[in-house]
């Protein structure tokens, strides 16, 4: 079926996109850090805030809410409960309307511990636990959690779209280079992703398809990455969460 909305993204800050699902009249926008660039944009565009989506807590997804609450009052802002700005607040396994079907909430704890996802097939809204190459940094969720988290995620259709809260897709590449250099998918979309930023484009969407043989944090279970891990280590590491961790904590360093 036809999707009846299109998607944009909206640059906000250094490197966030609010991302928007519109048709002609309405407006659904995910983690709106800033209210100014996003409202300007609904303006130009003639458009009327219906609902918002947050995936969590961090002031970069939810800084913009106050503003866009006071301009339409009767928005829909749907979330984890624990934050104070949502008032319709969602958990896994809730379903939130989108122009005419429904988008399915996704529990995805592991860089905060009440992380969410909104899963309109096959469009991925995950905020800071999948980007493009990578993944967020651990906060307030576990590393336990975030490696089930990406796990769940990597289960979803090939064909699934991401749209991560962050343009890291560059920065990630170099560290999946590193941990797996003889990997010649990782080399093809550094050049493909690079000549997309060259103009002034984002690198996301992300097929998942591409993040299954480019991502290490999805690929722990590949002997070249365990491999890496060790030697980075210096030590056996014998399950596939222990590689994951001392790639994410190698990642922070890096």
């Amino acid at each position: 079926m036809a999707d009846m909305f299109r998607l944009a993204a909206i640059s906000a800050f250094a490197d966030n996109y609010i991302w928007v699902l519109h048709d002609s009249r309405r407006a659904i926008a995910v983690d709106p850090g800033d209210a100014a660039p996003l409202q300007a944009w609904l303006s130009q565009q003639q458009l009327q805030l219906e609902a918002v989506w947050v995936t969590h807590h961090h002031a970069d997804h939810i800084g913009g809410l106050p503003a866009l609450l006071a301009a339409w009052p009767q928005l829909a802002v749907y979330g984890p409960a624990d934050i104070t700005v949502v008032n319709q607040p969602c958990r896994h396994g809730s379903t939130v309307p989108a122009f005419g079907r429904e988008a399915r909430v996704l529990a995805i704890p592991g860089h905060t511990a009440n992380h969410l996802a909104f899963y309109l097939a096959p469009h991925l809204f995950c905020g800071d636990t999948l980007f493009g190459a990578g993944c967020g940094r651990v906060f307030d969720g576990t590393m336990t959690d975030l490696f089930h988290s990406l796990r769940s995620l990597a289960s979803l259709p090939p064909d699934t779209l991401c749209y991560p809260a962050h343009e890291y897709t560059l920065s990630n590449l170099a560290f999946a280079a590193a941990v797996e250099p003889s990997n010649t998918a990782i080399i093809s979309r550094q050049q493909r992703d690079q000549a997309r930023r060259d103009a002034k484009q984002p690198t996301l969407p992300t097929l998942l398809a591409d993040e299954l043989v480019t991502n290490p944090f999805l690929r722990t279970a590949e002997a070249a990455i365990q491999h890496a891990a060790k030697q980075h280590a210096g030590q056996e590491i014998s399950a596939e969460e222990g590689i994951f961790a001392t790639l994410r904590l190698w990642k922070n360093n890096f």
